[in-house]
């Protein structure tokens, strides 16, 4: 696990646009479990592509885009180890893989953003990516 100290900025960064830190396995399967709505969850991570592009394209999403899924969901890869653990039961059948992103819409996951999807591109190219799949989804 890493130190507090160190995830809570990064976790700050998602929570100030909304975002809800899902803890515990028992909060993520409330959230995940709950087939109502559209649910957008991010693995976040400290890795350098989550920092310089997945959390920024994120945010920028978020703040630009005029249709948003009801729920802003989060879980810290390498943190909370058995809530992460819970949440990719339900981003099946992608591996693993922080960070990623995914959209849920009535308990069923219509759009994942796996960390290969990730690496690579600017956060831009991320919020352009979100913000399709927010029309199309919510």
């Amino acid at each position: 696990m890493y130190p507090e100290m160190l995830v809570a900025p990064m976790r700050q960064q998602l929570e100030e646009i909304g975002f809800k830190s899902l803890m515990t396995a028992d909060d993520v399967n409330k959230e995940l479990t709950d087939n109502n709505g559209t649910k957008l969850l991010v693995f976040n991570s400290v890795c350098g592509c989550a920092a310089g592009t997945a959390r920024p394209g994120i945010i920028k999403a978020v703040k630009e885009s005029g249709k948003l899924p009801a729920h802003l969901i989060t879980v810290f890869a390498g943190q909370e180890m058995e809530a992460v653990a819970k949440a990719r039961e339900f981003t099946a059948p992608f591996p693993p893989s922080s960070p990623s992103i995914a959209l849920y819409k009535n308990g069923e996951l219509v759009h994942f953003i796996e960390r290969h999807q990730i690496e690579g591109r600017s956060a831009d190219m991320i919020a352009e990516n979100l913000k399709a799949a927010f029309e199309d989804f919510c």
